[in-house]
């Protein structure tokens, strides 16, 4: 292991209390209305046009645990839903978007900090890593977070739950199949705000990895958890 130092990949997102980030409409609901119920006013950069409104607590939680993204890693449903957020990340400087095949009409090709993986969830977690460095990665709950946590490559989960049933949708851990077991540890932050919990968890049960190139093909090696 060299002695360099690394970000962590994180995956997280705002959930309902039944494990759901969204209506399978794509709808919300009430998950983000604790984004506006604060009269505390906030913005992860300057370079954000519309800031937070929460309680001190949540900005308090928020602004400890993101501090340092340098790249966010999403699916193709995501970045199709929201267009690609018109070609500016919502966080990080750069969007690693897994998909089977680049969207060749998109406004922003070319000129928006995107980059789009046909190699599946590990090598865009890899790419992601070396553009991030010592930053943090985020990696979007759902299939894509799902597919890395079981494969081993994520440090941490955040989830900032809503206290809201929704009884169907798109599940926060993706389709999960019989024996995938993942286990965390018991929260290592625990934070109430208003009309949302949030939650941080290291993930212990699995082996992360670490990236790696190999004559210039992208693999991966048996990592250490910090």
């Amino acid at each position: 292991m060299s002695g360099e130092a690394k970000g962590r990949t994180i995956m997280g997102a705002v959930v309902s209390l039944d494990g759901y980030i969204a209506h399978d409409d794509e709808s919300v609901g009430p998950l983000f209305d604790w984004y506006g119920n604060g009269d505390v006013e906030w913005r992860f950069s300057e370079d954000e046009e519309y800031p937070f409104h929460t309680t001190q607590a949540s900005r308090d939680f928020m602004q400890a645990v993101y501090p340092r993204i340098g790249a966010v890693v999403i699916g193709r449903r995501l970045f199709d839903h929201t267009d690609g957020w018109g070609g500016v990340p919502a966080a990080g400087d750069h969007v690693f978007v897994v998909t089977h095949a680049p969207p060749t009409d998109w406004a922003y090709a070319g000129t928006a900090p995107f980059t789009f993986v046909t190699d599946g969830v590990e090598a865009a977690i890899i790419l992601a890593r070396e553009f991030a460095g010592d930053r943090d990665v985020d990696v979007a709950a759902g299939e894509i977070g799902g597919q890395a946590l079981r494969l081993g490559l994520i440090d941490q989960v955040v989830m900032n739950v809503v206290p809201v049933v929704f009884g169907a949708g798109r599940p926060f851990f993706g389709a999960m199949g019989s024996g995938d077991t993942v286990t965390l540890a018991d929260p290592s932050r625990v934070v109430q705000g208003d009309r949302v919990t949030h939650l941080l968890y290291d993930v212990v049960g699995t082996t992360p990895r670490e990236p790696r190139r190999e004559n210039g093909t992208l693999a991966w090696a048996p990592g250490e958890q910090d």
